[in-house]
């Protein structure tokens, strides 16, 4: 069997002397595991197509239930990514991220648009990193079925909640006021402007995903609550993203 599908590599693992393992997130079957054989030898055809975060039109056969790549035609390299640390750590994240919420063989549209689309924004947009590491978390978490509830406080139904506030593990916002009465949730203040941003990301057009503007104390809350929520709902940790702050 034959596969001709445009896909993104969110993971490499070299394998043998000269083979990778890649973990793909295809247009036409979602999340893959792909050997590239040879691709590690002085001119192979497919070395360029299996790094990382590399976007290709790649052709895949199975043999015996194994997935392995027979061609591939590089499209993007988001090289101004490649060339700056700062960003290419961040990549790996959010490729990181995908990587664990998207299911084996289940296509998955809206976050294989997501990752590219941040990674458009890292590679050619004139964006604060921050700016675009929030927007990919909340709505890779919306995605994933983890959208927090942002129409009003959850206890008191205000639709403006006073001094609001994010209680991470339920997944919902409150009033300052109201947050006293859930003691045993951690929770994280936001601004009003952040919390319009954050209904932007969640709710809005995805096309529009980087059109907010905030100031930079509510764009620093924005961001420290989406890592605190994405992390907290996850149950886990990534390397990636512990490198990227260590920069």
């Amino acid at each position: 069997m034959h596969l001709t599908t445009k896909a993104l590599v969110l993971r490499e693992v070299n394998y043998k002397e000269s083979d990778k393992i890649l973990t793909l997130l295809t247009q036409q079957e979602g999340k893959l595991t792909a050997t590239a054989r040879g691709c590690r030898k002085k001119g192979s055809t497919i070395a360029a197509a299996s790094q990382l975060l590399v976007w290709s039109e790649v052709t895949l056969y199975e043999y015996q239930g194994r997935w392995a790549v027979k061609e591939a035609a590089t499209e993007r390299r988001f090289d101004a990514v490649r060339s700056d640390l700062e960003k290419l750590a961040l990549a790996s994240y959010f490729a990181d991220v995908t990587e664990l919420l998207a299911e084996e063989g289940q296509p998955e549209p809206e976050l294989l648009s997501l990752i590219l689309n941040c990674l458009h924004g890292l590679d050619r947009m004139k964006l604060p990193p921050r700016q675009i590491k929030t927007a990919f978390e909340w709505k890779a978490m919306a995605l994933a079925g983890y959208e927090p509830m942002t129409d009003g406080c959850a206890l008191c139904g205000r639709p403006e909640p006073e001094q609001p506030c994010l209680l991470l593990s339920q997944g919902v916002v409150c009033c300052a006021a109201c947050r006293e009465k859930m003691e045993q949730d951690r929770s994280v203040p936001l601004t009003p402007a952040a919390l319009a941003a954050l209904r932007h990301i969640v709710t809005g057009n995805p096309k529009r995903l980087f059109s907010f503007q905030v100031d930079e104390d509510a764009l620093a809350r924005l961001s420290a609550a989406s890592e605190a929520y994405l992390l907290t709902q996850l149950e886990r940790g990534f390397r990636t993203l512990d490198f990227y702050k260590s920069l």
